[in-house]
């Protein structure tokens, strides 16, 4: 397997704490972020190659399997805990915190030994061996759900996952079967990990999301009107007269969808910042040193 440089491509010195590593992480993030850099394939690549090195070094013991082993480091993992047979379907367990490449295709050990309901045959073989997968969702993502395409053994089979939209930080997809092979033609589990990226514009708060809008003062003291952002587009709000810098504008239904909630969705929570002039002409001062004068 190919050497990466995680603490090189992450810019961080082989020492580095988790808060310096979760830091540079987030800088190349939003530096490289695919809504960012439209159409920018090479930002796209270095953005899940950053998403790969942080995955390993924010993991204390991939992060020691790392530095000791190197580029066999996986190899070494430890079996990913499952739930017993099952038929093919796609289970979602919310672990409520959190790119995707070649280098998470790899199995992270062997099966545990178990044994299905019966006392012979095949459901009496040991189990196979699960297989587990990293991917890097932005929230446009998250938004609508989407699919990703895992390639398992040497690329010699690859399986589509379907992702539903609100899948949360650090939540599992197992798909059940599509694991290793083992004795008997038995195969483990696939699971695949999801990581929502940070994006440049919002700050997920659960199901909600918040964001920043301006204003000019104008707007803030006499009234107006706004644009807000969303992932869906903008959207018009009304300033009211006398508004002060921090209040919260909140958009019902403007956030992410709820899992397992058919067409419920989180608010979004847009935080009002008021630009101050920065040069004024002579009459906009004389105008300031009246309202001074006046004591407001």
């Amino acid at each position: 397997m190919e050497y990466k440089d995680y603490y090189k491509i992450l810019g961080v010195a082989k020492g580095a704490s988790e808060k310096e590593i979760k830091a540079a992480y987030r800088r190349l993030a939003r530096k490289h972020h695919p809504d960012v850099n439209p159409g920018n394939k090479e930002a796209e690549a270095r953005f899940k190659e950053i998403g790969e090195a942080y995955e390993v070094l924010s993991d204390k013991d991939k992060r020691r399997r790392y530095d000791q082993l190197g580029a066999n480091w996986a190899a070494y993992g430890r079996e990913p805990q499952g739930w017993p047979g099952g038929g093919v379907r796609v289970d979602f367990e919310d672990l409520g915190g959190g790119g995707f490449s070649d280098f998470f295709k790899t199995f992270f050990g062997g099966g545990a030994a178990g044994f299905g309901g019966g006392f012979g045959g095949e459901d009496a073989l040991p189990r196979a061996a699960d297989a587990e997968a990293e991917v890097d969702l932005t929230l446009s993502e998250v938004l609508r759900g989407t699919t990703r395409e895992v390639a398992l053994e040497g690329a010699r089979r690859r399986v589509e996952v379907k992702i539903p939209p609100g899948v949360r930080d650090g939540s599992r997809v197992r798909v059940a079967g599509e694991g290793g092979r083992g004795a008997g033609g038995r195969r483990g589990d696939l699971y695949l990990r999801v990581r929502v990226a940070p994006d440049p514009t919002f700050e997920r708060r659960g199901d909600d999301l918040a964001t920043t809008i301006r204003v000019p003062l104008t707007a803030a003291v006499l009234g107006g009107e706004a644009q807000v952002t969303t992932l869906e587009g903008s959207v018009g709000i009304k300033i009211p007269p006398g508004t002060p810098a921090g209040q919260v504008f909140r958009l019902r239904g403007h956030g992410l969808p709820r899992l397992g909630e058919k067409g419920a969705r989180g608010d979004l929570l847009a935080t009002l910042a008021v630009d101050l002039p920065r040069s004024l002409t002579p009459r906009q001062k004389e105008l300031f040193e009246e309202l001074r004068r006046s004591g407001t």
